[in-house]
């Protein structure tokens, strides 16, 4: 990593606006690369030139070259697959260029003497920016000015400790202020800054590592698999084997390899993903990674950060508690003097620090305009979330800190009564060489959010253990956590065991904490994922961001730092905690859904896998065409799929992906195969020989499409009127379609009610019949799984 550190020096004041606009025009300007999603012609080029749409484009020109365009109707899957697919994709990727760009913080520059807020894109080379605790460094540079500058590199170099910067050492961008604050001047912009190189080949709009996508990766290589030497049986047997004239035995062939392809799988796990991201914008939730949406389903620990999550960023100064003794009092208007000239001093205030100034600028009269009034401070001591103060050097040689009680003076107890009022307390005192003085403790009040308390009952409902991990005072944070109804009794992070593994179990058993650090934070988020749960970490400040950045999911309120924000995968731009619910729902619904829609679409592959193969091996005529495959994806899997995908689902992701579906759709699939398979051997007049009765053809095609129609009953439970209303329509479609003499010779389907056909239904109902038993069988096994699965999380609630 290198950065120029022999550019000219650019002034205190800033660039001039002359000097602004001739950078400009030179081109040295920041232009940023934002990848939420790819580039619009790469998704239309990736959602036309799929391999699937490759092998439907070959088999339909094999189709057109018959003369039978009506069998060649698969091929508007094509058209139907990549325009959904861009449709989706596109709605998505707007959603994430607008977000992206309304969660973004602006960096403040300094230019003509003045600082002023600007897009990041504006920024030019050689500008000087203004920098303090919590901000995401947007350029590489150098440092200008420095106090208590401290730099977190850990984004770039996995170094978790701040490091101390002094002017002239250089900066990269992608890391964040730990402490303090100063300026830099910007010397690496645009495509040269460090992070834009680390990212130029990433994308944001991504399935990356996401246990569902590899799930289903996994079984389109099964299948794949399996349809080569299916397929070349197939066609061996269709085109040689079965004597059929060349144009019925193409036909044949395409109808067998057709629905072997699972062609909507892979197009409807990207509308759900997809649509969850548009979903989620509408209520302000940036999604930065998407398994942000997969994750958020399985997640069963959720540990929040006290300030800014559970309680409002804005503090309520209460007033001053004087409790120095009788020789070192004070009167109280020089120790809120001296709290206002250190609030003056701080160029960078936090939200504390800011509700003292406002408080105390109001309540004095002589603040605004005599600021001869206070103490002169000499220098700033900037706060720093690990050791939990701040200061000001005076001019007259004294040192004062603001910080933590149980920081500064461990041994007093005189904070205790407000902060067991959920009150927080921060003292006051002198230091000196030998001692430190305390003088007077510092009142404010903490607003707990309003909807705090309902998402923490939801969250309690849903059996997702909540841990609030705070770096304030343990008994301020049991305060605050005991008006949300959690009665457990805080820990002071201080006293967990260093053992490795009495710290898990400690960490485990807990569920308040107080005095955490931001090293302890990532700790406890790590531990409880060696302990197998998938944790969200919720925070917003830059003492977050290590534990935000190890977590499964990380979630960061819109009003929190840049820094923090940068690192979540889900950003809630209204800073409304209560949007999590929402965002676990979608995460569910997504999950869930695409696991009802992969059972449907595997069972067809595997009836279809099934017939191919017993009427390769047999030399059978294959019973049906191209169509015929086609219209049985019409009202059992395409339609349906499309609406269930979308459909809520309330249910908590589990591990498995791959058997829970394998172990519905095998058995069913294997079934239909079967006994759709004998029963066309049995009825066909020559199997063997050239031409397909079409009676007898549309006889065990009602077979199959009743116990495929079956498979969709079964994958929609637990039913309710809007799924009774779907099956109802898609079976009496098929009702129509069969029964309609127009459609039925379009279709090239034959339906009269023969005794043939009538016992052709009669097959199908008995396949539903052993579908549903299977069903019923693989459910008492999977609850099974679940109670032994859920017997030590009852366990340890109720341990705790």
């Amino acid at each position: 990593m290198e950065v120029d550190t022999t550019r000219a020096i650019t002034p205190a004041a800033g660039l001039t606006s002359a000097q602004v606009a001739e950078r400009r025009e030179r081109g040295q300007v920041n232009v940023t690369l934002r990848r939420t999603g790819r580039r619009t012609r790469d998704i239309i080029y990736s959602n036309v030139f799929t391999r699937i749409n490759a092998i439907l484009g070959v088999l339909f020109v094999i189709v057109a070259t018959t003369g039978s365009f009506i069998n060649g109707a698969f091929g508007l899957l094509i058209i139907a697959n990549s325009s959904i697919g861009i449709i989706q994709e596109l709605r998505a990727k707007r959603t994430l260029d607008r977000l992206t760009i309304l969660g973004e913080e602006d960096p403040k520059v300094i230019r003509d003497g003045a600082t002023a807020e600007i897009p990041r894109d504006s920024i030019v080379l050689d500008d000087l920016i203004d920098i303090g605790a919590g901000d995401q460094l947007v350029v590489d540079g150098v440092v200008r000015s420095s106090e208590g500058l401290e730099i977190n590199e850990s984004m770039l170099t996995g170094e978790s400790e701040p490091i101390k910067k002094s002017v002239g050492d250089p900066l990269y961008s992608g890391s964040f202020v730990a402490a303090g604050f100063g300026t830099f001047q910007a010397t690496g912009i645009g495509e040269d800054a460090y992070a834009t190189k680390l990212i130029r080949d990433a994308g944001r709009f991504t399935l990356t590592d996401s246990e569902l996508q590899n799930g289903i990766n996994k079984i389109l290589r099964i299948i794949t698999w399996l349809l080569i030497p299916t397929g070349l049986l197939a066609i061996y047997t269709q085109l040689v084997r079965t004597g059929n004239p060349l144009r019925e035995s193409l036909l044949a062939m395409v109808a067998a390899l057709v629905p072997m392809v699972p062609e909507g799988l892979v197009l409807m796990t990207s509308i759900a993903f997809a649509v969850g991201v548009v979903r989620l914008g509408k209520r302000q939730a940036l999604v930065n990674e998407l398994p942000a949406i997969e994750g958020l389903a399985r997640v069963d620990v959720v540990c929040a950060d006290k300030t800014g999550t559970l309680t409002e960023n804005r503090m309520g100064y209460t007033g001053l508690d004087v409790v120095a003794d009788a020789r070192r009092r004070r009167p109280a208007a020089e120790y809120e003097a001296t709290l206002l000239a250190m609030a003056k001093a701080d160029k960078r205030p936090n939200d504390t620090m800011q509700a003292i100034a406002e408080a105390l600028q109001h309540s004095r009269a002589d603040a605004p305009g005599e600021p001869s009034s206070l103490p002169q401070v000499s220098e700033h001591i900037a706060f720093d979330s690990t050791k939990k103060y701040s200061g000001v050097e005076l001019a007259s040689g004294e040192c004062w800190l603001l910080g933590a009680p149980d920081v500064l003076a461990p041994e007093s107890r005189a904070a205790d009564e407000h902060m067991q009022l959920g009150q927080r307390v921060l003292l006051l005192g002198r230091k000196s060489e030998a001692e430190f003085e305390p003088h007077a403790l510092v009142i404010l009040e903490q607003v707990i959010r309003p909807e705090a308390r309902a998402t923490l009952d939801y969250f309690a409902k849903e059996k997702v253990q909540l841990k609030i991990i705070s770096g304030d005072n343990a008994v301020s944070v049991g305060a605050v956590a005991r008006s949300l109804g959690i009665s457990t009794e805080a820990i002071d992070a201080r006293e967990l065991p260093r053992d490795p593994e009495e710290f898990r179990a400690a960490v485990e058993r807990g569920r308040v904490f107080g005095r955490v650090t931001p090293e302890m934070k990532k700790q406890m988020v790590l531990a409880l994922k060696e302990s197998g749960h998938t944790v969200a970490m919720t925070g917003d400040g830059v003492n977050d961001v290590l534990a935000l950045k190890e977590a499964s999911i990380g979630i960061a309120m819109g009003s929190g730092s840049p820094a923090a924000r940068s690192v979540a995968q889900l950003v809630l731009l209204d800073n409304r905690f209560s949007t999590l619910p929402h965002v676990v729902a979608e995460g569910r619904r997504v999950i869930g859904n695409i696991e009802r829609v992969a059972n449907l679409f595997l069972t067809k592959t595997v009836y279809s896998v099934i017939l191919a193969l017993v009427t390769g091996i047999f030399g059978v005529v294959y019973p049906f065409q191209p169509i015929h495959v086609t219209m049985i994806g019409w009202f059992t899997i395409g339609i349906p799929a499309f609406i269930l995908s979308l459909a809520p689902n309330h249910e908590r992701a589990r591990p498995g992906f791959v058997s829970r579906v394998l172990r519905l759709a095998m058995p069913s699939g294997v079934v239909i195969g079967l006994g759709v398979s004998l029963w066309w051997m049995l009825i066909s007049s020559s199997p063997h020989g050239s031409g397909v009765d079409q009676h007898e053809a549309t006889a065990a095609l009602a077979a199959l499409l009743i116990m495929a129609w079956w498979v969709l009953v079964v994958v929609s439970r637990p039913l309710n009127w809007w799924k009774m209303l779907l099956i109802g329509v898609s079976g009496l479609a098929y009702v129509a379609l069969f029964a309609v003499p127009f459609s039925a010779h379009i279709l090239l389907l034959d339906a009269h009610l023969s005794p043939l056909f009538l016992q052709s239904v009669a097959v199908g109902v008995a396949g539903a019949v052993l579908v549903e038993l299977l069903w019923r069988v693989n459910q008492a096994a999977a609850r099974r799984d679940t109670q032994h699965d859920r017997s030590p999380e009852l366990q340890h609630t109720s341990t705790s």
